[in-house]
């Protein structure tokens, strides 16, 4: 990453800012480069699910997607909790509303909704537990319901229905627009091309890219794996924006991403990419784009993700 004197700038006018307003400045392992160099903690949805939860600080600024923000305002929601671009959402959260899965508790009432933490406030209202890509097959595996409505991302359903199969699912059919650019005719390719190299693969990806994994997890899971194996070549399969982590804490493998293009370019999360430094700066300073979420939901969404951080243990 090449930083220029302009980006050093407001970069330690950033950390100025929050160490004045006593704020804590959590951001996605998919964020820019130069945002995860001014945040406090550095994680995936589960980890920063229990950051949140656990602060002290008087605001939090979550360079994240929708979903995230929202979820720290549900653990905190006497903290003032702010998002740096407001349009900068989760296309696969946006894939099922409240009102359909009320629909299917009503059609399968003996089933428990497991909602993945990729979905909107309003959405675990209805939901019995969350669960993240890293927690999923262990809180699926603890539940005493034998019929699972997994909502909304049918590639991690059907690899926690893969690793439960005394349960029985209905799987919504929403995903990941990224993961789900990836195929596996091109990892194929790339395992060919560097046949000493293992590849890891986000569950969120085509169970065809799945079946051709070493490893499977979430990202925090992947950076465990790809740092610390024995291999010195790792293919990976998830968003580009892991490479830069990877690189941090360990330079000494080659880390092999796809070359897919998509909408954006290559695959990335264009939302995720929608935060930058300058408008963390400016919502930071001006306490603006404040996550505002009605008292009842955050009452009703807090049961399943405190229920997902308990099972979690």
């Amino acid at each position: 990453m090449v930083v220029t004197e302009q980006v050093k700038e407001l970069q330690e006018k950033i950390k100025e800012l929050a160490e004045k307003k006593k704020a804590l400045i959590l951001a996605h392992y998919y964020q820019r480069p130069e945002v995860q160099e001014i945040a406090h903690y550095v994680g995936d949805s589960f980890g920063l699910s229990k950051r949140a939860s656990q602060t002290d600080a008087e605001i939090i600024v979550f360079c994240g997607v929708r979903f995230m923000a929202e979820t720290a305002k549900i653990l905190n929601p006497d903290k003032k909790v702010i998002h740096p671009n407001p349009e900068s959402g989760c296309p696969m959260a946006d894939m099922v509303s409240k009102e359909q899965v009320l629909r299917l508790k009503e059609k399968y009432p003996d089933a428990e909704v497991v909602a993945y933490i990729n979905t909107n406030a309003e959405t675990k209202t209805v939901s019995d537990v969350c669960v993240t890509s890293s927690n999923a097959v262990k809180i699926v595996k603890k539940l005493k319901a034998k019929r699972i409505i997994f909502i909304p991302d049918q590639a991690l359903g059907n690899w926690v229905k893969k690793n439960v199969p005394q349960k029985e699912f209905i799987i919504w059919k929403g995903f990941c627009p990224p993961h789900f650019e990836f195929t596996a005719r091109e990892v194929r390719e790339l395992k060919e091309r560097y046949p000493d190299a293992v590849v890891a693969v986000h569950p969120e990806c085509h169970p065809d890219v799945i079946d051709m994994a070493d490893f499977v997890g979430s990202t925090s899971q992947i950076i465990e794996f790809a740092t610390t194996t024995p291999a010195k070549r790792v293919i990976v399969i998830t968003e580009v924006g892991l490479k830069y982590s990877l690189l941090k804490k360990n330079p000494n493998k080659e880390y092999i991403f796809p070359e897919t293009m998509n909408y954006c370019g290559t695959v990335y999360c264009c939302t995720m990419k929608g935060i930058t430094l300058q408008n963390v700066y400016e919502s930071l300073k001006e306490e603006k784009n404040e996550v505002i979420l009605p008292k009842e939901v955050i009452e009703r969404a807090k049961r399943p993700i405190l229920r997902m951080l308990e099972l979690a243990k």
